[in-house]
């Protein structure tokens, strides 16, 4: 039913052949890749995936200060839509579908000027790189992160707000569950008032672990996403329970996060959709 993927940002203190190798190992048809691609030679990479047989997925955006697309400096923010569309290059030339998309610089939790004004900035920008990703086939997914996050846009409803005032084709609605675990009180709800503006799906569990790990029940999740017509790739963007999870991971210090994750959240959500009748 679905085609799945896994986001390489937990196996980023390792080669990328060896997450590549992995995914493949355990059935994945997909990569999904951290947008750094100034780090990272693509054609060594479509190279692991043909010897891998699987495909490039999408690229994950990081939103840093110096990235933040409703920054009150014009120059930081022509930077971040160049950011994006350095990330929609990096797509084309693996061969991915899919460039995520968030307003503000992670952890930023308060404007620095005027909502309206910054809204009006995100649409302008969201129209800019959707259509730059247009030419290149390429669709831009829209993100909420939770309020510890972001301020803009938390929650799917807003998110499918904002996707109908750019009005491009080619942009829709991220669903990620960890965030949704804390914003939304019914997720399957919320992905099904999505409905068709559904353009990527991250799965994690409540505490951002391997689906099964948690508390949330994936069940009337992954029908719900299959009721709204959903055909493209479902990923797993987990990480550990740390306040710098990036020295935790760079020190190698979450094994669980490598194999048996990788493993988990494929199985897991495979056993759910061989018990629901989906479409």
């Amino acid at each position: 039913m679905f085609r799945y993927t896994y986001n390489t940002l937990v196996y980023g203190h390792e080669p990328l052949e060896i997450g590549i190798a992995r995914l493949a190992k355990f059935g994945y048809d997909g990569v999904e890749f951290v947008g750094e691609p100034s780090k990272h030679d693509a054609r060594e990479i479509t190279e692991q995936l043909k010897k891998n047989d699987v495909v490039a997925s999408s690229i994950i955006s990081i939103f840093t200060p110096e990235r933040d697309i409703v920054s009150s400096d014009e120059g930081t923010r022509r930077n971040a839509i160049a950011y994006v569309k350095g990330n929609v290059d990096y797509a084309a030339a693996l061969g991915a579908d899919v460039v995520t998309f968030t307003p503000t610089a992670c952890m930023k939790i308060s404007p620095e000027t005027d909502l309206a004004q910054e809204w009006a900035w995100a649409v302008e920008a969201a129209r800019s790189v959707a259509g730059y990703a247009a030419d290149h086939g390429i669709s831009i997914a829209v993100e909420p992160w939770n309020r510890y996050e972001t301020y803009l846009i938390n929650r799917a409803g807003k998110a499918a707000d904002f996707v109908d005032e750019v009005g491009a084709p080619n942009i829709g609605v991220m669903a990620d569950t960890f965030h949704m675990s804390i914003e939304e009180p019914d997720i399957a709800e919320a992905i099904r008032t999505v409905g068709h503006r559904l353009a990527h799906v991250h799965l994690a569990d409540s505490n951002r672990a391997a689906p099964g790990y948690g508390h949330l029940d994936f069940t009337p999740i992954i029908q719900a996403i299959s009721d709204v017509g959903y055909k493209g790739w479902i990923s797993y963007e987990l990480l550990p329970p740390a306040g710098d999870v990036w020295s935790v991971l760079s020190g190698g210090g979450a094994p669980e996060f490598l194999d048996t994750y990788s493993e988990a959240s494929i199985r897991h959500t495979k056993a759910i959709e061989a018990t629901l009748e989906l479409r």
